[in-house]
């Protein structure tokens, strides 16, 4: 399950990346935010894309929100759900995945990177919510693993294509034909320094 991803890029250039791979024109309702590259942890405050009248509209949200069982709700199972209402993407440069470490004295695991094999972002399929106790707040939808992750993990977080980022947003399109595996290519894998 992904509990760690990749933002790098500015406002504007995901302004941009929007309108060249989604062909979307973003709007930024509060204002663009200030983005410093950085890795993404639960419970950070991040963007997040979501449909503000008829225009897709960027907006930093916190990641994840209190489960029932007081832990973050971060992920999110997509087999067997509908999701008709407060859809949201939420923009990466790339997601991690950890392995147990293949020299056993190594006490931290290992860290991979998947980034998109065609550069630019990554749309991750997510729901957002308001939770009485941390206001709005999203959640990544997962499904079971793309060629690309399965050699790795046994869970994936749901990517939607570029092509596809104007259907997810648009609560009319039905959501179990976008919360699919990946297809084979999409991603790349490196490993990602630990530090």
């Amino acid at each position: 399950m992904c509990n760690l991803y990749r933002l790098h890029k500015s406002s504007d250039a995901i302004r941009q990346l929007f309108a060249e791979q989604g062909g979307l024109t973003l709007t930024f309702p509060e204002g663009a935010p200030n983005l410093e590259p950085r890795d993404v942890r639960i419970t950070d405050r991040a963007p997040m894309v979501r449909m503000q009248g008829d225009a897709p509209a960027l907006v930093e949200r916190r990641w994840s929100w209190p489960s029932g069982y007081g832990s973050p709700l971060y992920n999110l199972k997509s087999e067997g759900r509908t999701f008709n209402n407060n859809r949201c993407l939420v923009v990466a440069d790339g997601f991690y995945e950890f392995t147990k470490p293949a020299d056993p004295k190594q006490k931290r695991k290992d860290r991979w990177l998947f980034e998109p094999s065609a550069g630019g972002l990554i749309g991750i399929a997510g729901i957002w919510r308001d939770h009485p106790d941390v206001g709005e707040a999203f959640t990544l939808l997962t499904s079971e693993p793309g060629e690309d992750v399965k050699p790795l993990h046994h869970r994936q977080i749901v990517l939607i294509p570029p092509a596809r980022w104007r259907d997810w947003l648009n609560p009319q399109m039905k959501s179990r034909e976008l919360l699919v595996p990946t297809e084979p290519g999409f991603l790349t894998l490196s490993a990602a320094p630990t530090g």
